[in-house]
């Protein structure tokens, strides 16, 4: 039986694969002429699409999509969105399942991949983790997404989450962010996308069920650069112990 799955995850892997080239090279034309078109209009516009794009992709690849919890984000509000990372799969499903315009911070060595680069960088704010010059200009400019009126969506944990946890240690900049800039927090808590691309095999896919499930917002107001542990913690447990309650 196990030995049947891992021939059809490979089978599910190149189908996933084949069938998101052909969506990403049709979603690449309109991606190009984006550029004419300054922000926040330009990400707005970027995340209308990719929601298109993953409205289509994403059954195509055998995943249906469940988003809870919309209606936490106050409209005319821009939020601080922090996300557990559990798989490649987390980006396609939280940047077009964030109501409304948003950034994702992600790795600098994604947006070097040709044609799927471009796409890439549309919807990211983009940094070198081993470069502190990269860190610190990353950090700027997602201050200026905020101030734009663009929510922010960070991975606390940093890397994805290779344990049997349900979260890994947060690190502190998605609270800085908060508390400096005085926007509110939602958690988000991702369930199957690490059973979709199980980090333990190569070349597989498997399709399932996501759930993306957005939390009550945490207020930054009143709050000091001293309460990022404090607020970090909150959240941290808060997110924990939904996932364990709804795993």
């Amino acid at each position: 039986m196990q030995l049947l799955k891992n021939i059809l995850g490979r089978f599910f892997a190149a189908w996933a694969m084949l069938t998101f080239i052909a969506t990403m090279l049709i979603v690449l034309i309109p991606t190009a002429f984006l550029g004419f078109w300054s922000e926040p209009k330009r990400t707005i516009l970027f995340i209308r699409l990719s929601r298109i794009w993953m409205a289509v992709w994403l059954p195509l690849a055998g995943i249906r999509l469940i988003i809870k919890g919309r209606e936490k984000f106050a409209k005319g509000e821009n939020y601080v969105v922090v996300c557990n990372h559990n798989s490649f799969m987390d980006v396609p499903v939280t940047s077009p399942g964030i109501p409304g315009g948003n950034k994702t911070i992600a790795k600098i060595e994604m947006a070097r991949i040709p044609l799927f680069g471009l796409i890439y960088k549309r919807g990211s704010v983009l940094v070198d983790r081993k470069s502190e010059e990269s860190r610190l200009k990353s950090y700027t400019y997602m201050k200026r997404v905020l101030e734009m009126g663009l929510h922010m969506c960070i991975y606390p944990e940093g890397t994805r989450n290779k344990t049997n946890k349900p979260l890994k240690e947060f690190k502190d900049g998605a609270f800085r962010l908060a508390i400096e800039t005085g926007k509110p927090v939602i958690p988000a808590v991702l369930f199957n996308t690490k059973k979709v691309l199980p980090q333990h095999k190569a070349f597989y896919f498997w399709p399932s069920t996501i759930e993306m499930h957005f939390l009550d917002p945490v207020t930054t107001e009143g709050l000091q650069m001293t309460d990022v542990k404090q607020l970090k913690e909150t959240i941290f447990n808060s997110m924990w112990q939904y996932y364990e309650t709804n795993a």
